[in-house]
């Protein structure tokens, strides 16, 4: 076996591992030190190539920016459990509900905004579910749009900053955190305009799908509710300024005055307070908060080292190289890199968590990226994009186990008043499913949507530099003064002559007196 014919064999081996169900983090780990000492072996590399290993996994525990996930997870877990969900769902379905489709609006909104400050898919849909389900199917809304948009809703939150994904793929492809934040507004904007326009157009078409409320439903009316509708979108705005306008992370802030663990920390502190000003924090709160912590984060750790092995490895049989030549050479340049790097993500995401795809696939992808002339920052926030849809892919999406486990939760409980199909839930986020795939389109034949927010680039073409000469440098025959080329004046111009010091005669070179003249 030529060693040219491995990487190919390592990357098949790595798609099969993955599909097996074992933890991916265990699997990359073994198949990537198996494959090293089979290549030692071969004198593909030599033994000592291995030694490199524990550095590398020391470079990983020491990387700052990785700190900032614990500290932005906590802040969601905290938030999660603080009644903020429950506050904004009840009030903005009480504003919104009368109007055809205002369930649906609501729960949208609320998406986005408890995605900007919480970070974590599994606790939004669950909360939205708990509240929004049982509303909906009250008041007749059809199961498989009330399920679809539950799901979707939550999985904005992938997307909309603070995303821990969009902290791995900076960290991934080198780029600021500010500058994926701030990328990653245009599309997360436009995506919830989508879902709006979906909910709009299906109340013309079929409006007894998402009929409007009575307005006996309203418990509170007028200032009221207005009132109840601000207590939950200040705090949350102030929030979300604090955290990412400190790391420049929203639009039109050009200087970041805080890193991103800093910013993680003082939003862990902030959701705090939030806590506090709801009345909810207390010990079990905290606890149940840092215990979801530490299980993501040691999750993230495991499968970030999973992944270096195999990359050691994979790079040291000229793996990058080979996706290199096998990227670069797709028909259609960028466009074409682009749709089969897109292509291939989706359907990878059926099987591997988010996390699992940024920290394996992305570095073997940032590198072709980067050759072919792709900005990173607008590819990162592209297979975030996609990425989204890892949630959502019927049978395997985690947003819709977490609305099943739910649902029947509700139904145990009688809260609902007839069980929800699996049928349902998995039809239902098929409509979703293309809005997602839509705005993965919509981001790569319009990279505005994206760069609208970055700071623009200076570019200097250094074939149009002149450097030019002060003219009394030159001297009259035209040629420079090279012991003065800058026509800089002497230290001494200007400065008043100095009157010439008397000095002695030298003896020796004084004329000798002239002879006396002969007496007559």
């Amino acid at each position: 076996m030529h060693m040219e014919n491995f990487a190919p064999i390592m990357f098949a081996g790595l798609i099969l591992i993955m599909l097996i169900g074992f933890p991916v983090a265990f699997s990359l780990s073994a198949l990537g030190l198996f494959c090293g000492f089979f290549a030692i072996e071969m004198g593909w590399f030599p033994a000592n190539f291995m030694s490199t290993l524990p550095i590398n996994m020391f470079g990983i525990l020491s990387n700052d920016l990785l700190l900032a996930i614990p500290f932005f997870t906590l802040m969601g877990a905290v938030l999660e459990k603080c009644g903020l969900a429950e506050d904004m769902l009840d009030s903005m379905g009480q504003l919104f509900g009368p109007v055809r489709g205002g369930l649906g609006y609501s729960v949208i909104i609320v998406g986005f905004i408890l995605g900007a400050i919480t970070g974590t898919v599994a606790g939004q849909v669950i909360a939205m579910a708990m509240i929004s389900l049982p509303v909906m199917m009250r008041y007749g809304y059809n199961m498989r749009y009330s399920t679809g948009v539950l799901a979707a809703s939550g999985t904005i939150t992938q997307l909309v900053p603070p995303s821990l994904v969009l902290i791995v793929m900076a960290d991934q492809l080198g780029r600021s955190v500010g500058d994926m934040y701030k990328g990653a507004w245009g599309p997360a904007i436009l995506q919830v305009l989508i879902f709006a326009l979906y909910t709009f157009i299906l109340g013309r078409i079929r409006p007894e799908y998402v009929p409007g409320l009575p307005k006996s439903a309203r418990t509170l009316n007028g200032w009221a509710l207005w009132g109840k509708c601000l207590r939950g979108i200040i705090p949350s705005a102030i929030l979300i300024f604090a955290v990412l306008g400190s790391m420049g992370g929203l639009p039109f802030m050009d200087h970041a005055i805080a890193t991103p663990t800093e910013a993680g920390a003082m939003g862990a502190v902030g959701s705090l307070i939030l806590a506090a000003i709801h009345k909810r924090l207390n010990w079990n709160l905290i606890k149940e908060a840092m215990d979801g912590t530490m299980r993501l984060t040691a999750m993230v750790v495991f499968i970030l080292i999973g992944s270096r092995v195999f990359s050691l490895v994979f790079q040291g049989v000229d793996g990058a190289i080979w996706i290199e030549h096998m990227l670069s050479d797709l028909p259609g340049g960028q466009i074409g890199f682009l749709i089969v790097v897109n292509v291939f993500i989706f359907f990878l995401a059926f099987f591997l968590d988010f996390f699992e795809i940024a920290f394996i696939i992305l570095p073997l992808l940032g590198p072709v990226a980067h050759k072919l002339g792709i900005d990173l920052v607008w590819f990162g926030v592209l297979l975030c994009v996609n990425m989204q849809t890892s949630f959502m892919h019927p049978p395997f999406g985690f947003a819709l186990f977490y609305l099943r486990g739910i649902s029947d939760t509700l139904y145990k409980e009688k809260r609902i008043d007839k069980p929800v199909k699996s049928s349902d839930i998995y039809m239902g986020s098929i409509p979703w499913v293309v809005m997602q795939v839509l705005l993965v389109a919509i981001v790569i034949f319009f990279p505005q949507t994206v760069t609208v927010f970055l700071d623009k680039e200076v570019v200097v073409d250094v074939d149009k530099v002149q450097l030019e000469m002060p003219a009394d440098a030159m001297q009259p025959e035209g040629n420079i003064d090279l012991d003065n080329p800058f026509g800089n004046a002497p230290a001494d111009a200007g400065a008043e002559p100095k009157p010439a010091e008397e000095t002695a005669p030298d003896p020796s070179t004084a004329p000798e007196p002239a002879a006396p003249a002969a007496s007559q």
